[in-house]
């Protein structure tokens, strides 16, 4: 079974069943244990081996360090809670930001501000967006997805990011005559799915219209009052001292801390200490050789206790009430831990039955016939690839040294088929139920996961199918001036005729 179709089964059957009995549990551990299963020859001992110690033990030790932030963060967020911040936030957004059309641009814009990292950008968010949101009856299930959308997208389209770090790595060295970096910032004008996205929301939101699922969310939220919050998502009861500075000001320190945190891992301020880099003075380098894994923590746990000195100084908080939001924090962070731990679990068993020599030969075969057209094809094969094994860094870390010796050196097409690669990444991880960002976006709304995959993806599918048709006129004219254009007022228009769809729809069902 090894670098055959079968290599890609055990995550598809997961994903299926997932979205046919709704239980994201089950279907991920389903999952790992068909893998587990194949990666073992059908030995029944071996399989429990695989699956436990190759898998889940492994999945928690390689991501203790984030499973570490998703704790400090759920405890950061039960103390803003309590002590009224994000109540107060709510009171004054009622305020000031007075239409849905609003809210939903201010949760659009935020998350466009925080570029730095995806799981800092769903969690931080959702945080801070949810009394917002709530308070114009805005679905958690469109929460989920405006934190979705500008969470992977825009950490794609960042220079300064982990993500840009990530791709500098997998990029260097490869023979293309230019550095990881430089790649990764001339592949930006290319990534029609990450900046169309983009233009997607705005249109949407400008629009005033929902279509498939989220349509019904939206309608049950602003009819009914229905916000399709996760069970047991309840914040606990608020202060009503709390001020707007009690949210705000633990935010920024977070991101501050955070954003330091990763430049001395990095090596910024000094010889890095893991991996011996010395990146002194140097920003953007520092981001590329560090590790957020180790930062986050780092960032986190300084913001934690400044967050808890704060409130008890403040007063809103007494020692007992501060000290009972540590386990409240963590119980918070426990779904998407388990659900973080299968689907990591999921992609080992997928890498150990060899997906990514099935997808290089496939992708050597496809190359023989379709010059022109192959950054629609590399799109469309990245899509596929990182929906099935739920990672963006995983994907591109398989494709785009096939994409390099595939195309000349230096050319436009390999910037374009570069640039089709990462968009698809982040499309398919858009897109797939056992992604880690799907899994912290729908941690930061508080909304069921499986909810917030089914809602989002007629949405994300819209957009892959214009990034598609951009990516083969682009393969031909080879100008991101003119294709980017293109693929803007196609989005907008794709949008009007679906909505014209959908009002002849049910206008004929009346």
């Amino acid at each position: 079974m090894y670098g055959t179709i079968w290599a890609l089964v055990p995550p598809i059957v997961a994903i299926v069943l997932a979205l046919l009995v709704k239980e994201a549990y089950v279907s991920l551990f389903a999952g790992v244990m068909l893998g587990a299963l194949f990666v073992s020859n059908f030995n029944l001992v071996a399989t429990l081996d695989t699956a436990v110690n190759d898998g889940m033990i492994a999945a928690i030790a390689d991501n203790a360090g984030i499973f570490l932030f998703l704790v400090l963060l759920g405890i950061i967020v039960a103390l803003v809670n309590r002590a009224g911040g994000s109540a107060a936030f709510g009171r004054w957004a009622e305020k000031n930001i007075k239409t849905r059309v609003g809210a939903m641009l201010a949760t659009f814009l935020l998350g466009v501000l925080i570029f730095i990292d995806d799981y800092f950008n769903c969690l931080t968010v959702g945080s801070v967006m949810r009394p917002v949101t709530d308070g114009h009856r805005i679905s958690r299930a469109k929460l989920a997805f405006l934190i979705d959308a500008t969470a992977a997208p825009i950490c794609m389209i960042a220079p300064v990011s982990s993500w840009a770090a990530a791709v500098s790595g997998v990029a260097d060295d490869l023979g293309t005559g230019i550095s990881g970096i430089q790649l990764f910032v001339r592949a930006i004008p290319y990534n029609f799915y990450s900046i169309l996205t983009l233009a997607f929301i705005i249109a949407l939101a400008c629009m005033k219209f929902d279509y498939g699922p989220m349509r019904v969310a939206e309608m049950a939220a602003q009819l009914n009052g229905d916000l399709g919050a996760q069970e047991g998502s309840a914040d606990a009861e608020a202060n009503p001292r709390g001020r707007v500075v009690d949210l705000v000001l633990p935010v920024v320190v977070l991101i501050v801390t955070c954003t330091v945190g990763m430049l001395y891992v990095g090596g910024f301020f000094g010889v890095d200490a893991w991996g011996g880099t010395d990146c002194a003075g140097d920003f953007i380098g520092a981001f590329g050789n560090t590790d957020a894994y180790i930062a986050l923590p780092w960032g986190a746990i300084i913001s934690l206790v400044f967050t808890f000195i704060y409130f008890l100084c403040r007063r809103v908080l007494n020692f007992k009430d501060a000290a009972a939001c540590i386990p409240q924090g963590f119980v918070a962070m426990v779904p998407p831990m388990i659900i973080l731990t299968l689907a990591v679990s999921l992609k080992t068993m997928t890498s150990s039955l060899g997906a990514a020599d099935f997808v290089h030969d496939m992708m050597l075969g496809a190359a023989q016939g379709l010059y022109s057209l192959l950054p629609a094809v590399i799109f469309v094969v990245a899509v596929a690839l990182a929906f099935a094994s739920g990672t963006s860094w995983g994907t591109f870390g398989i494709l785009i040294p096939i994409v390099v010796a595939i195309f000349p050196a230096d050319s436009t097409l390999l910037i374009i088929g570069i640039s089709a690669c990462l968009a698809g990444a982040v499309c398919g991880d858009h897109c797939s139920p056992i992604s880690d960002t799907t899994i912290m976006a729908s941690a930061g709304a508080q909304v069921d996961h499986l909810s917030h995959v089914s809602t989002q993806l007629p949405y994300a599918m819209t957009v892959a199918a214009v990034s598609f048709v951009n990516y083969i006129i682009a393969g031909f004219v080879q100008n991101w001036l003119i294709c980017l254009p293109i693929g803007i007022v196609l989005t907008v228009a794709t949008l009007f005729v679906i909505r014209r769809v959908t009002a002849n729809r049910e206008a004929s069902a009346a």
